[in-house]
């Protein structure tokens, strides 16, 4: 459902995160809840915000299903890769770093934006639970590349030699 959202509704979303480490865990999520019930039953960006209520604190469990719903109903913007990446971190924290590779991996391939790096942090981490952690270290450096004064393609070069695998000899 994409239904538009008023920027005084945005700003009192906005201002309750501001505000998540002033709210015990139980109040931030009732405080949510009723910001999402004034959105139309169904609504991605509720689902969306819901799921991240529960996911920041420590029910990861119950966001998953919120996540996948707001993902699933066309959630779009930056709330859409926002939610892919969250996903893909609670089922890494959910004991399946494969299904979180997989999510980061393919949202590697549909677009290129502020969050690429977010993208690659996470997938990164994915690697290291999988025992992959060269492949880790590899994107976190590539990443951390772009980013430097100077040294950008000397540090692009060696993150590269580092996901090489390494000669048995």
């Amino acid at each position: 459902m994409t239904m538009k959202i008023t920027a005084e509704w945005e700003r009192r979303c906005a201002a309750l995160w501001a505000a998540f480490e002033d709210c015990d865990a139980a109040e931030f999520r009732s405080r949510m809840q009723t910001l999402a019930d004034e959105l139309p039953e169904g609504h991605t960006v509720a689902a969306f915000e819901l799921a991240s209520a529960y996911d920041a604190t420590d029910l990861g469990e119950r966001a998953v299903p919120l996540y996948q719903r707001a993902l699933d109903g066309g959630l779009d913007g930056d709330r859409r890769r926002q939610a892919v990446i969250q996903l893909a971190s609670t089922w890494r924290a959910l004991g399946h770093p494969e299904t979180s590779a997989d999510l980061l991996l393919a949202e590697r391939g549909k677009t290129s934006d502020h969050l690429d790096d977010a993208v690659t942090a996470f997938l990164a981490l994915a690697f290291v639970d999988l025992g992959r952690e060269r492949e880790a270290a590899a994107l976190a450096l590539g990443a951390l590349a772009g980013h430097l004064p100077c040294f950008n393609l000397s540090l692009a070069r060696y993150a590269a030699d580092v996901a090489a695998p390494i000669p048995n000899g």
